[in-house]
């Protein structure tokens, strides 16, 4: 044992510092950004949300919004200071109860410091009251907020909370959320999951929806306007609720034509996919004038140009497959794009086969004789196409090829038992490209790092000989279009203005 012998100026020292708590120079600010390469603002660092409580008020002759919103998380690291993502005006904030201070910095930056610095493992309440116009906001030189002739939505992809609600906002930090909305008799609010209830007092009427799995915070939606709604159950017994705005015109009959087949889509992805993974179901066209839509959870975004040129099904398989493939299970970060795109363009290619309107076979051999060497549609890698590219044509077609390369490659019990067993490995949580690759090794027994490596990750066509190991592109003869192409072609704006 040796026995350190301490100077007296020293041990006055050390007794001063045993006055302070030893951990307090340990509290620092979360990250402003949770650390994803494509987008470093987005998120935060230092905690994890586990639920939202949003209680509004909505006005649609003005767009102004009154929000609370209670934010249920547990710290990740010593805390002096955090963010959340947020862009409307914020009156109060409290954390534990207590008041704390607050300013806004970046594009959409809310920093918060609380009374008493947070010790990592703590679990806290946060408290923002908020009014604003959301479609007077704009970061980035964008909105994700859709004003429409009767009310407004929140719906974009990679971000849409900003101009509703404060957040942690990316797909890492999922929660659970309760969404109370106060509108005017007359106009409805709609958000994910289930309705809880309604109520009406004094001219105004209040919606409570209820979403009681983890849902990443891009995939929340608001829309308030006159709608008319229907109701159902699928054959597996999950409610639905749809919703068509009254003032749709032309394409009221064609998207409601396509929408209200939307328990029959899923119950029927259910057999390559598994279990409906959510208890709520459905989708809303409101009169928006922008082009895509989005795979809101439980309650798809359409728009009503997708049903310009008629009812669309294979629009309703894209946005529906995502519930598992997006919404289940979500990107690790922004760059595994594909684990998402893909795979919900491959259910458009099965959907293409259920209707006898082209193999997936067929499709895959046309997108890959479609388009020339040189065309730049082989310069976009699907397995990482960096944020300018992330929702290029190529992560889809390029994106489906790939699967169907790998379908080739392992055979249709164990592609389909990878399909199927995916989203249930991962259930409610967040993977990779990389994470797919090995589960799809383990299930297959075969080293495909070749095959993802050709048809995700360079950017050139995968030369004759790689094609033909993969069986594309095998058959000879005239290029024939599939019957299906131009209606699943027309689904290719899905996140396109």
């Amino acid at each position: 044992m040796h026995r350190r012998l301490i100077a007296p100026g020293a041990l006055a020292a050390a007794s001063l510092m045993l006055a302070i708590p030893a951990s307090a120079a340990s509290f620092s600010p979360g990250a402003p950004g949770i650390g994803d390469p494509y987008y470093p603002d987005y998120g935060n660092g230092g905690y994890d949300v586990s639920h939202y409580d949003l209680r509004l008020k909505y006005q649609p002759a003005t767009d102004e919004l009154e929000g609370t919103a209670t934010l249920l998380a547990r710290t990740t690291q010593d805390l002096s200071r955090f963010d959340l993502d947020f862009l409307l005006d914020v009156s109060e904030v409290r954390v534990n109860g207590s008041k704390a201070s607050f300013t806004t910095s970046g594009e959409h930056e809310l920093e918060i410091t609380p009374k008493t610095p947070l010790a990592k493992g703590t679990d806290v309440s946060v408290v923002v009251r908020y009014s604003g116009v959301p479609s007077s906001k704009q970061a980035y030189g964008f909105t994700s907020w859709h004003r429409t002739p009767d009310g407004g939505v929140g719906a974009n992809e990679p971000e849409s909370a900003w101009w509703w609600f404060p957040s942690n906002d990316h797909p890492l930090d999922k929660a659970t959320y309760d969404v109370s909305v106060l509108v005017p008799d007359g106009s409805q609010a709609l958000s994910n999951g289930t309705l809880q209830s309604t109520s009406s007092r004094l001219g105004w009427t209040r919606w409570n929806w209820r979403s009681a799995k983890p849902q990443a915070t891009y995939l929340a939606t608001l829309a308030v306007g006159r709608f008319d709604l229907t109701t159902g159950t699928t054959d597996s017994g999950i409610p639905v609720v749809n919703a068509y705005s009254k003032d749709l015109g032309a394409n009221y009959g064609a998207a409601r034509a396509s929408v209200e087949r939307t328990g029959e889509i899923a119950d029927w992805l259910s057999g390559y996919f598994g279990p409906y993974p959510f208890d709520a179901l459905g989708g809303y066209v409101p009169n928006t004038n922008t082009g895509y839509a989005l795979e809101t959870q439980t309650r798809p975004f359409y728009s009503p140009r997708q049903f310009a040129n008629g009812s669309n099904t294979s629009l309703i398989v894209h946005e529906l497959a995502h519930q598992w493939y997006g919404d289940l299970v979500s990107v690790q970060g922004w760059k595994d794009i594909w684990v998402n795109e893909g795979f919900a363009r491959y259910a458009q290619w099965l959907w293409s086969e259920h209707e006898g309107e082209g193999t997936a076979q067929e499709l895959a051999d046309y997108v890959y004789a479609s388009h020339p060497a040189d065309d730049t549609f082989w310069t976009v890698k699907p397995g990482d196409p960096g944020p300018e590219n992330q929702f290029d044509i190529a992560v889809y077609d390029r994106g489906a090829l790939a699967l169907q390369a790998l379908r080739n490659e392992i055979g249709d019990e164990a592609f389909f038992a990878v399909l199927k067993g995916w989203p249930q490995k991962h259930a409610y949580g967040n993977a990779s490209v990389g994470d797919f690759r090995t589960y799809a090794e383990e299930v297959s027994g075969q080293s495909l790092g070749a095959l993802f490596d050709t048809w995700l990750f360079q950017p050139s066509k995968p030369a004759a000989p790689a094609a033909r190991g993969a069986s594309i592109a095998r058959a000879t003869g005239a290029l024939v279009q599939p019957k299906s192409w131009k209606r699943i072609a027309a689904t290719d704006g899905v996140h396109a203005e």
